[in-house]
């Protein structure tokens, strides 16, 4: 074989081995690819069973409650505003302070029914109390004492500041006992943490209907992108101008 030959041979060996190896390594990627692939659909699987099983079975719910929160109001009022509260959230004690009166006097008038939403978001910043949740689940005993406007004001009136350990289960049985909720059943039922279920479907639920944050507030379900009370009684009039 000549010189040139040997050479074009050579060149033709090499070029099939790179091919090859080429077509090796797009076959590993592929391997590779569809393996995460397949890593990534059973996590998503486990990850939707743990969801699942996370979710509170038979939960019992307070009185003139539902599974996702209090409703305040005559059933019958033409517009619904909700409101996804945390205890522990400043804002929404501001809200409360500036909108609540406003809010008050469309309930009254049997404009407005009101679904008060107290989610527990911020356990975090409670040092370990989970005072969110603590207080969510107060909140169920209160409305079956039918007082839950009232703890409602008195909490935020003694909102603890965040990243402190929240405000003690004998302080809230204190203050509502100031609320006009007295009694060893609130008690009971404080200290038991017998609402603990209804604050988890309270939570989930506002968090599988999109809401992140709070306060969010929403007039026969459209949120308010800046709820001050200027924006809040224009669109409630407006709900009412529809209905």
């Amino acid at each position: 074989m000549s010189a040139k030959n040997a050479n074009r041979a050579r060149r033709i060996a090499a070029e099939r081995l790179a091919a090859q190896r080429a077509a090796e390594k797009r076959r590993r990627t592929i391997l590779v690819s569809v393996i995460a692939l397949a890593v990534l659909v059973v996590a998503a699987g486990i990850g939707v069973v743990v969801y699942r099983t996370s979710q509170p079975e038979n939960v019992a719910l307070p009185t003139a409650a539902t599974k996702t929160g209090v409703p305040v109001g005559k059933t019958s009022a033409p517009v619904t505003v909700d409101i996804y509260l945390d205890f522990q959230c400043p804002i929404c004690k501001q809200f409360e302070a500036t909108s609540g009166p406003t809010l008050q006097k469309y309930v009254d008038e049997g404009t407005v029914k009101i679904d008060y939403h107290p989610v527990a978001y911020l356990d975090r910043f409670s040092s370990g109390t989970k005072y969110s949740s603590r207080s969510s689940a107060a909140s169920g005993c209160a409305s079956d004492a039918g007082k839950f406007p009232e703890f409602l004001t008195a909490l935020y009136d003694n909102q603890p500041e965040e990243n402190g350990k929240g405000l003690t289960d004998a302080k809230m049985i204190s203050l509502a006992a100031g609320a006009g909720i007295t009694g060893d059943t609130f008690t009971k039922c404080v200290n038991d943490q017998a609402y603990a279920n209804w604050t988890k479907s309270v939570t989930d639920e506002a968090s599988k209907s999109g809401v992140n944050g709070t306060p969010t507030v929403k007039v026969d379900g459209t949120a308010l992108d800046n709820p001050t009370t200027a924006a809040l009684t224009a669109a409630i009039d407006s709900a009412k101008a529809k209905s």
